[in-house]
């Protein structure tokens, strides 16, 4: 019996030691995609008038229920506007506010304005390394009145310093969509 409890006991350590190992590799943790349930942009006017918000909001995530989409007004022509964006998760409570999250890993998120014949923007922040963020912009609208739609494309890991991104132009960014929501726009 003591031949036994000693085999047993042998085994047990040899199986325990074996199971060690000097090869495990750390895990990096997982940085989980933010939900984003709402996204505005405001765009107030230099000089003065009427601020325009456009907001999109769609409360149930990828349910079957569309976001609700509204702008408060219509821009005016040959107008430079100071535009910031923000990112919200409603789904929680309180209200999460994520727009100084990607703004702190700015070097891993750009925001597009892709538009047609509604004006220029111009990026009015940038990362750490000198690369155009997207969460405050210039916009100039167009000298002739115009409609259009303004989509709004915030990218998780584009490659900043490939041709055009930097400028905008999101046909090179490659990465990740985080959020993508467009807005009828009115230029009058």
């Amino acid at each position: 019996m003591k031949r036994f409890k000693v085999s047993v006991l042998t085994l047990l350590t040899v199986g325990m030691l074996a199971s060690c190992s000097d090869d495990d590799t750390a895990i990096a943790p997982v940085n989980e995609e933010e939900v984003i349930t709402t996204v505005t942009a405001s765009f107030s006017p230099v000089g003065g008038g009427s601020v325009v918000t456009l907001t999109s909001r769609d409360l149930d995530g990828d349910g079957p229920q569309a976001p609700v989409v509204t702008v408060s007004g219509n821009f005016a022509a040959n107008t430079v506007y100071n535009g910031a964006i923000t990112f919200t998760n409603e789904m929680v409570n309180p209200a999460e506010d994520i727009t100084a999250e990607i703004f702190a890993e700015g070097d891993h998120h750009q925001i597009f304005y892709q538009q047609n014949g509604l004006g220029t923007f111009s990026y009015t922040d940038e990362d750490e390394d000198g690369n155009p963020i997207g969460l405050t912009v210039a916009y100039t609208t167009a000298a002739i009145p115009a409609n259009g739609t303004l989509t709004l494309t915030l990218v998780h890991h584009p490659e900043k310093t490939a041709a055009g991104v930097a400028e905008g132009n999101i046909a090179n960014a490659g990465g990740s969509t985080d959020a993508q929501v467009s807005f009828p726009v009115i230029v009058q």
